[in-house]
């Protein structure tokens, strides 16, 4: 926290204290973390960030903790080169960066929690928990049970098995709303005033959105310390995209990198799409919707930091665009069949996206593109199930075999 100036107002620059402070007194813009860039440069280096275990904490001269609690093994996940999914989508040089395989619950959502939880215990809050669609609430009760925290997670009624199973196995208290996201959120947000509880994504919310800045700084290191040209990002409540961008900035700021800032570009399914909405309408603020689609962990029609995902999309020249469900499904198939990565519906409608900017000339095919994928596909694999081949049954013998399956081969 040395390095930590305070909390300043996205919209109107009011500055504070660096407390559980989450929205602005003054206009009501959303809160986020100031750091002395000056203090940074020339402590934060290359060398010294290299030298580090692998996880978000090497880079923590820009993450907003005293010392950290857990994530010792979060975050630095691979950044693939996938050369076949390349070769499929017309261009030379494409990168998944794989927050599928994200410890310890598969998802980014470890990066952002590592920091909130941290927090949550360095502020004293009794009790630890946040508003989610799947993918957070199984990494608050992982990291909560880690942290011995008393723990509350609270989900859409109608969330998918896995993911339930996903966040109860850590022994949290697991609360069913019925309604959606954003009914969920506003609950929350109750009893978070009512109660004083640490909610990760609500009065925590200015910390946690801290932990997604590690993506982009990720990016570039392992890039070799360089820009894409492109990169591709979900949005569900529009924490991670803005906080790529903040991270590829600071990094700039700090003396860690130079030249062009990458184009930014948001993927939303066509069934919960206020972003991408309000850039084809030309609009600053998104309009809320109501979701239907079969991308549950994006399914969120009133997000939060909408308007900054928005604003970075048109400053860094980018686009959005969104996918059907259908299109989710194939995309979620052609990165298993070409790079073996199995990944949810979110992955599925960023990947899905990407081939839709290449197919628009929004994406050349010189050009280079990552595309960030955020969860894991085993957490949702009932979606896929109709869409795989059953296994073929056979008995014991090589007699067996060559009856049924050796005749379906193709010789060499």
């Amino acid at each position: 926290m040395r390095f930590v100036v305070g909390l300043t107002c996205h919209e109107c620059g009011t500055r504070y204290e660096p407390k559980a402070s989450y929205v602005c007194s003054e206009c009501f813009g959303p809160l986020e973390v100031s750091y002395d860039y000056d203090a940074i440069r020339g402590v934060m280096t290359r060398d010294v960030i290299e030298s580090r275990p692998p996880s978000i904490w090497r880079y923590k001269e820009l993450l907003p903790v005293v010392e950290p609690r857990t994530g010792f093994h979060s975050g630095f996940t691979p950044l693939v080169r996938a050369t076949r999914l390349a070769r499929e989508l017309g261009v030379s040089e494409l990168y998944i960066k794989d927050d599928s395989v994200n410890h310890p619950t598969f998802s980014y959502k470890d990066r952002v929690v590592s920091v909130a939880a941290t927090k949550a215990v360095e502020l004293g809050f009794p009790v630890f928990g946040c508003a989610s669609t799947g993918n957070l609430a199984g990494s608050v009760a992982a990291h909560a049970a880690r942290l011995g925290m008393q723990c509350y997670v609270f989900i859409p009624h109608d969330l998918e098995p896995n993911k339930i199973l996903g966040a109860a196995i850590y022994r949290p208290h697991v609360i069913a709303v019925e309604g959606n996201y954003d009914d969920v959120n506003r609950l929350c947000t109750e009893i978070a005033d009512r109660y004083g509880w640490g909610f990760a994504n609500i009065n925590l919310r200015a910390y946690y959105a801290e932990g997604a800045k590690s993506m982009g700084f990720e990016i570039v290191e392992q890039l070799g310390w360089r820009y894409p040209d492109h990169i591709v990002s979900p949005v569900a409540g529009g924490t991670l995209l803005p906080r790529i961008y903040k991270g590829l900035r600071e990094f700039r700021e700090v003396g860690l990198v130079s030249g062009t800032l990458p184009r930014i570009h948001a993927a939303q399914p066509a069934g919960s799409a206020p972003v991408v909405k309000a850039l084809e309408a030309g609009l600053d603020f998104p309009e809320p919707v109501k979701p239907n689609t079969i991308a549950k962990s994006l399914a969120i029609g009133n997000p939060a930091d909408g308007f900054q995902v928005v604003k970075v999309v048109k400053d860094t020249g980018g686009a959005g665009a969104m996918a059907t469900d259908a299109e989710i499904i194939d995309a979620i198939q052609l990165l298993a069949r070409t790079e073996g990565i199995f990944t949810e519906p979110a992955g599925g409608t960023t990947l899905a996206v990407a081939k839709i900017l290449v197919q628009r000339g929004i994406i050349k095919p010189h050009e280079s593109v990552v595309v960030c994928i955020t969860g894991n596909g085993y957490k949702t694999a009932e979606i896929m199930r109709d869409y795989v081949e059953p296994p073929v049954t056979i008995g014991r013998k090589l007699s067996d075999f060559e009856r049924v399956v050796a005749p379906q081969t193709v010789s060499a």
